[in-house]
Order: structure tokens, then sequence, then C-alpha cells
């Protein structure tokens, strides 16, 4: 493992109720954390690395804005077509025995990014993707699985399409604060758009999702630019650092700093679990991480 540093962050407005009643009322026992997969959705711009960011209404583990992603389903479980890394190798990769957990999130991150964005890492073969993914069907596809009306297998199954797990990265597993009353343990993967796809966010659902640089919004994270571009009630007038957990800040602050999508992809990150404790800075709660110092190909600012 890199050397590890004290990062702080700041304590998302949401979060301020349970964390003052975790420390007054003396509450010790963390509610049970639900699985999650996130993906990381990239791309060279001529600026830099840009990353697709959506909002998410409610109060989300994953952040106000965040990358595409939420909890595992049951349905992740079902028989799905499977083309690249088998799910023992992705347990290997994510430092776990449990092959059949690590196959879900694998499946779920895959879901996900579908329903979220409708980018589609499946084919029919394993040199193909599935192309044209703006069309009415396809929005119509997306809307059903996120309604749970059909199975995301089920979509996948009816066009002969398997998943190109091949086509994802692992990158780093989060847990929630333990105060947190809604809390994820989630994986975060990493993937580019295939050829003839682009992201858009749902019909029904979809407030406000783009490219976003990572440089620029690192650049801009002590304004409320971003949260004004938003405009919702939750965004407008917040900095940065209250639109997005501390996991996806520094993930953006690396990208900020990545020399494009292929260093990005190939830095070789080990197994680890990162969880923001809360703490008691001269009277103020902030949130505190340990993750890595600046290391080739990723770097980090302390704060």
């Amino acid at each position: 493992m890199p050397q590890l540093a004290r990062r702080l962050f700041v304590l998302p407005p949401e979060l301020e109720g349970a964390a003052e009643n975790w420390l007054h009322l003396g509450e010790r026992t963390p509610r049970t954390a639900r699985y999650a997969s996130s993906v990381v959705l990239l791309r060279d711009s001529p600026t830099g690395l840009e990353t697709w960011l959506g909002y998410r209404p409610g109060s989300s583990p994953l952040g106000v804005l965040a990358f595409p992603g939420g909890s595992l389903e049951p349905s992740d479980d079902e028989p799905v077509g499977w083309l690249g890394p088998s799910p023992q190798h992705w347990a290997e990769q994510m430092g776990t025995d449990d092959v059949g957990l690590a196959r879900r999130h694998v499946v779920g991150a895959i879901r996900e990014l579908f329903e979220e964005t409708g980018v589609l890492l499946a084919g029919p073969d394993a040199a193909s993707t599935v192309e044209s993914n703006s069309t009415v069907e396809w929005m119509k596809a997306r809307e059903a699985v996120a309604a749970q009306e059909k199975s995301f297998t089920e979509v996948l199954a009816k066009r002969g399409l398997s998943v190109r797990t091949d086509l994802l990265k692992p990158l780093v597993n989060w847990l929630s604060p333990d105060f947190a009353h809604s809390r994820f343990n989630t994986r975060y993967f990493a993937a580019t758009v295939p050829v003839n796809q682009q992201p858009s966010i749902l019909g029904s659902k979809g407030v406000w999702g783009r490219w976003v640089n990572a440089a620029e919004a690192i650049a801009l994270r002590d304004t409320s630019a971003l949260g004004d571009e938003v405009a919702q009630e939750n965004t407008v007038g917040h900095k940065l650092g209250e639109l997005l957990v501390p996991g996806s800040e520094i993930m953006l602050e690396k990208m900020a700093h990545a020399n494009g999508c292929i260093a990005y992809l190939s830095y070789k990150r080990k197994a680890h679990v990162y969880q923001p404790r809360l703490v008691d800075e001269g009277g103020q709660l902030m949130l505190e991480v340990e993750a890595a110092r600046t290391v080739p190909g990723e770097p980090q600012r302390e704060r």
C-alpha cells in the first residue's frame, strides 16, 4: 500500500443531523451497509480527462452529484451471458473470497451504468458491443429496468447480448461513515464509452447529468459554479465538497492530474477499504479519511 495521509473533508449538510445524534446520543451501532456498485465513466478531451456526473434526488450515500451507480439487486444474481474475466478473477482483483458477491458487483455496475446513462457494456460476442444506444427502444428498456418491470438480464437475453466484463476496470472500495442513516459498501469501477454510444440522462428520473472536466471541477472546487448550474434546492450555493462524497472528490482529484484515460485505467491499484470517520476539528464536525499520498499517476492533495 502507498503511504496514507490524513485528509479532512466538509461534512455534507444532509449528514449533519445524523452526525450530531451519533455524538450526543451515544449511538455506536452502525446501520447495515447495502452493497452498491458505481462506474466512473471516462473520456479524453483536449483539456484533460472528463467524467460523467449526475444529480441524485434525495439523500444518497453516493452524494448529491455522483458517478452512475446504486444498490445491488436480487436480479443481479440471475444467469447472464458473460464475456471477459471470470467472477473468480474479479473476486481476486477486488480482494474478496466471495465470488458470488464479486459477480453481483460486476453485473450491478453494468446494470446501473445502463439505467442511468444508457451506456451498455454488452455485446453479442467478445469483439463487439451494442451501437446506437440512443433510440426510443433503448430508453424504454432503461425505464423498464429502472422501474423493475423487467430485469436487466431479461433485456440482455432478449437481444442475444452478454455482459462485457473486460470493459470494466476495478477502482476502489468505499464504505459509508458509521453514523450515516443510509449506508453503502460501494465498489467503484471505471470504463470508457463503447464505439457509437453516448450517455444521456434517464427520461423519467433524470434531472441533470453531463460530461465534467475533472481539472476544471477541481479548479473551481471552492466556488458554487457546478451546484448553481445543476440549479436544485440542495445544490445552489454549495461548493464541490458539499455535493460530492469524499471518495468521489478524491477520484476527481486523481482524474484531474492523470495523463489521459489509458494512464488512469492502467494504474495498478491494490484492494483496500476506505471509510470516512467523524472528527471534531476545533468545534467543527468534519470527515476524516486516510487516503494515499501522491504516488506516480495518482496525485492527491492534502487539505
